[in-house]
């Protein structure tokens, strides 16, 4: 996941041995100078100004062959941005057409269309502002081997281009007023918030506490998924987040947090949800698992991102069809849905055959929601003489009357 050679080709070194060379001339390491090329970073303080000197350059064109501008080179292009656009169209080569040709219809629902093909074919059938929520978990980069064998390994720069291009075609089908949701590591949705911005409105950056991998020696062990929550315009047409239970113990069913004097303000639909989910079970048990050899998203996750979303009737899409969780959960809570997958269809066509048992587990999921003690749970405690929003209020109103 390195970068090209653009330190290198700004310095005006052509190869490894030539960059041994350059660390002796500039006067900084070989291992420091690698550090700034696999990683596209820039220099500063004294390495900078060694490496300038040694290359025979200015800080700025560093800057601008390395793509690393800052406000005020903005600020510049901006203010000539006629004459600059010039020269870029003429010679801008940017395709956005992919090795595949077509996409074909794959699977037809009562309520969703799924397509097999490239993604970025898959958009030219979308009309623009036509969808109310997109829904995208991409590839990660990660040089995994995939059905489809995409390369799943490409430079950092090419990822993050292939990356804008199918984000613009989300940004495009968007109704104003719907939401965007993008699935993917803390690493490279850091990097493309800042194209995000540049046309819709940020909500939330939301940690979803999910351990996958184990610790890695040398760093704090990474737990957690990033998912970005963008509406093109102002604010969303549709915000309706559930509430979670109170945290109880699962034995006694008493309290894990004490409230002291605020059981009285404690809403009975529950508890405001937050924007770090730790409650998103990670699918590995094969009870739920639909696809082989690969990770694949809770329909819990999906569920509570359609719920807060959109409404019945909507329309989802969602340009990474993966496993289908997104298409089933949209199927069952009765959504209209669109997607499309590169990669063999046949896991997501197999799943629909088992929208009874997938119901029921969405319906596990959804009756413990929207109440602070649900039914189960409230019975217990009134057994054990525990404080429930309804006590609470009843003791309250004794306490007027005497």
């Amino acid at each position: 996941m390195s970068y090209s050679d653009q330190f290198l080709s700004a310095i005006g070194v052509k190869s490894k041995k030539g960059l041994s060379s350059f660390a002796k001339l500039s006067g900084v390491p070989f291992n420091r100078l690698k550090y700034y090329n696999d990683n596209n970073i820039l220099p500063s303080g004294k390495d900078l100004q060694l490496i300038i000197k040694a290359a025979e350059i200015s800080e700025l064109i560093l800057k601008l062959k390395m793509g690393r501008l800052d406000i005020e080179t903005l600020e510049f292009i901006q203010s000539h941005a006629v004459e600059i656009s010039s020269l870029i169209e003429d010679s801008k080569s940017l395709s956005k057409n992919s090795g595949f040709d077509s996409c074909e219809l794959a699977l037809k629902t009562r309520l969703g269309k799924l397509y097999q093909g490239d993604c970025l074919n898959f958009f030219k059938i979308i009309k623009n502002d036509s969808v109310d929520l997109v829904f995208a978990d991409p590839p990660f980069n990660l040089s995994k081997l995939y059905p489809s064998e995409i390369d799943d390994n490409l430079k950092t720069e090419n990822y993050l281009k292939w990356c804008q291009i199918w984000i613009y075609e989300c940004i495009r089908v968007l109704k104003p007023g719907g939401a965007l949701f993008i699935w993917n590591l803390p690493k490279w949705n850091a990097v493309l918030t800042n194209y995000l911005e540049s046309y819709l409105t940020f909500r939330h950056w939301i940690g979803v506490d999910i351990k996958y991998s184990l610790p890695i020696s040398g760093r704090l062990y990474p737990s957690h998924y990033s998912l970005l929550y963008y509406v093109k315009g102002e604010k969303p047409n549709t915000f309706h987040p559930d509430r979670l239970p109170m945290h109880i113990c699962p034995k006694c069913f008493g309290d894990l947090k004490d409230y002291g004097g605020y059981k009285d303000k404690m809403n009975p639909k529950g508890v405001n949800l937050t924007d770090v989910w730790t409650d998103i079970p990670p699918v590995r048990h094969a009870k739920y698992k639909r696809r082989n050899r690969a990770n694949e998203l809770s329909i819990k996750l999906l569920d509570r991102i359609i719920e807060m979303a959109s409404n019945e009737g909507d329309l989802v899409l969602d340009p990474f069809g993966g496993s289908g969780t997104t298409y089933m959960a949209a199927e069952l809570k009765k959504r209209k849905w669109i997607g499309c997958e590169i990669g063999p269809v046949d896991e997501i066509v197999g799943r629909f055959n088992l929208k009874t048992e997938e119901r029921a587990i969405l319906k596990s999921y959804r009756e413990k929601l929207n109440a602070l003690f649900p039914e189960s749970v409230k019975i217990n405690r009134e057994k054990r003489g525990l404080w429930t929003c309804e006590s609470v209020r009843e003791r309250e109103k004794t306490e007027l009357v005497f």
